[in-house]
This record gives C-alpha cells, sequence and structure tokens, in this order.
C-alpha cells in the first residue's frame, strides 16, 4: 500500500486571504470504534471553514480521517478533538464540523463542533431579488 493513515494535517497559503469565503467538505466515509463494544461507528463528516491565512491541504485531510478508524472513542470526543486539531493546523476565522453518526441501537447522533476567531463579524447575507 502506497500510502497510510496520518495524523499530520497540512495546510498550504490560503489564495485570497483579503476576502472571506466558504469553504465546505463532505467526508462521508468517516469510520471510528466504539469505545465501549469495539464495534465500527460510520459517519459523515461536514466541515465548513471561512480560511484566515491557511487552507487544510485534502489528500493529508483524507489520511488524517483514515486515522481515526481503529481508534475507540466516543461521537462527543472525537468531534471536538478534529475540530481543535484543524483549529491549530490552520487557525480559520470560522470552523465549524459536524458529524453525522449512523444508527446505532436505534439512535442517530449528530455532534456539531465550532470556532470563531476573536474579533471575527461573519459578513452579513445577501439575499437576492
Amino acid at each position: 500500500m502506497t500510502t497510510k493513515p496520518s495524523t499530520d494535517l497540512e495546510t498550504f497559503p490560503n489564495p485570497a486571504p483579503e476576502r472571506d469565503y466558504t469553504i465546505r467538505m463532505t467526508l462521508p466515509e468517516f469510520t471510528c470504534l466504539c469505545p465501549k463494544t469495539g464495534q465500527p461507528d460510520f459517519a459523515t463528516l461536514k466541515l465548513e471553514y471561512v480560511p484566515d491565512q491557511r487552507c487544510v491541504e485534502l489528500k493529508s485531510l483524507k489520511l488524517y480521517i483514515w486515522a481515526f478508524r481503529d481508534r475507540g472513542a466516543f461521537h462527543e470526543a472525537i468531534t471536538n478533538e478534529m475540530l481543535a486539531h484543524l483549529v491549530s493546523v490552520t487557525s480559520p476565522r470560522f470552523m465549524r464540523l459536524t458529524a453525522e453518526f449512523n444508527v446505532r441501537g436505534g439512535v442517530y447522533t449528530t455532534i456539531v463542533a465550532q470556532h470563531q476567531a476573536v474579533g471575527w463579524v461573519p459578513p452579513s447575507e445577501v439575499v437576492l431579488p
């Protein structure tokens, strides 16, 4: 196998740091393990962020997500851990990570964690006629 899971997240310079814009990614193949039973948990991750000086590089993000496959963790803990790591390497103006876990025992779980840089105010919404 030429690639392996990695906890290293790479970044690259934001090509338009003078502008607020939103990057949205959907990662439908996230897996980890239930810390109680060891059974696999499956989730769709939705990452949205307004970059400042750095953007996350996609291949490294895929390998990072893969690194959780054999780890046991509660949904709440893993979502907040991922957000904290992403924020630490990109220092975004705003970032939200939504983890929509598939049904387990008749229960769907969605965890939403977000970060907002001190002093950053989102632009007002433009409503077109």
